[in-house]
């Protein structure tokens, strides 16, 4: 399967680690589909951060997350990069464990098929059991055998 996605990105060289991540969370919050912040060196060598908002290439959308980037940073510019990209059809599915509900994401396509617990759902168990991650995985695995 493919689709197109719009990349936002902007580098900035004059917000503290906490407002990237604030920012990040947020523009998660509002829909994003990826946000990633990784370091970057400008002119001058000063270091700074590329921020990258993943979302749909879709005019309003677009427009949506321009403004929210504006809002959550300090930028003054951001490019804007279309992109096609390959992407495994996507199920999710509730199973009743003995810990409760586990959400399960099953992808397949191109010859793949795989699945992963989610991870909210296993980090609750975890903290419930006064366990790992790790070890909460298993505890779901073996239970649904």
């Amino acid at each position: 399967m493919r689709d197109k996605v719009c990349e936002l990105e902007c580098n900035i060289d004059d917000m503290t680690a906490e407002e990237l991540a604030f920012a990040a969370e947020r523009l998660m919050d509002e829909g994003a589909k990826d946000v990633t912040l990784t370091p970057v060196q400008m002119k001058k060598g000063r270091p700074a951060t590329l921020l990258t908002v993943m979302c749909a290439d879709e005019e309003a959308e677009k427009e949506r997350f321009v403004r929210l980037v504006f809002r959550y940073t300090t930028t003054i510019g951001i490019r804007e990069l279309i992109s096609e990209r390959y992407i495994l059809d996507r199920i999710e599915e509730s199973l009743d464990t003995p810990y409760g509900k586990v959400r399960c994401k099953k992808v397949s396509g191109y010859g793949v098929e795989r699945s992963k617990l989610e991870y909210d759902d296993l980090s609750r168990i975890a903290r419930e059991q006064e366990i790992s991650v790790a070890e909460a995985r298993e505890l779901v695995l073996g239970s649904l055998k």
